[in-house]
């Protein structure tokens, strides 16, 4: 088997954005410090299955969770807010080994401020997606707000970047490299790949 020959310089990122972008995604003062996900629309392509039993199946992508994975190594603490409480949720958001997450929350805004207050973080320290009206008022008061491509055209027009994904099919992990390229921590991520998958 051929061994990857070590004096072969480690390839440059082939994901960019535009630095205007770039820029937006990097907030303020010290940079995003937390990301907050919707789930319906964002994780999931939306759609809801329910089975003959009343349960509820949801479809969620890999390379999502692998990026939500990334930006907790990069130092952005993923954060889960969602208007809809399942067991496929909640066993999703504990595979992926995410510590806050708010199930079933009738006002987003009121369950972000208090998930936020807890952690000592204010608006401008974090980042938000969402598809839909719920999530408006956390988009309207994150310093970097981001919409996946089916998203209602109200959400697409209070966000900074729609995703050329859909939700489920790779919008969350298009925000984390976003977020984590502005915060300069993608190539160290991308790299530490190259050589080993411990600890990812």
């Amino acid at each position: 088997m051929d061994t990857p020959d070590p004096q072969r310089p480690l390839p440059a990122p082939a994901l960019s954005f535009a630095p205007e972008l770039l820029l937006r995604a990097q907030g303020s003062g010290l940079g995003l410090k937390a990301a907050i996900f919707d789930v319906d629309g964002v994780l999931t392509d939306g759609r809801i299955y329910i089975d003959q039993h009343g349960e509820t199946v949801k479809a969620f992508a890999t390379l999502d969770g692998h990026g939500l994975k990334l930006l907790k190594m990069g130092g952005i603490e993923p954060l889960v807010i969602t208007g809809r409480d399942s067991a496929a949720v909640r066993r999703r958001v504990a595979d992926l080994g995410l510590a806050h997450a708010v199930y079933g929350a009738h006002d987003k805004r009121v369950a972000a401020e208090a998930l936020l207050g807890a952690l000592g973080l204010g608006w401008h320290e974090v980042a938000a997606i969402g598809d839909d009206w719920p999530d408006l008022p956390l988009l309207t008061r994150a310093a970097f707000a981001c919409a996946p491509a089916n998203a209602h055209a109200e959400v697409k027009a209070a966000a900074h970047h729609v995703t050329a994904a859909a939700g489920g099919h790779g919008a969350a992990r298009e925000f984390c490299d976003l977020l984590l390229i502005a915060a300069g921590r993608y190539s160290a991520l991308l790299h530490g790949h190259l050589q080993t998958l411990d600890g990812a």
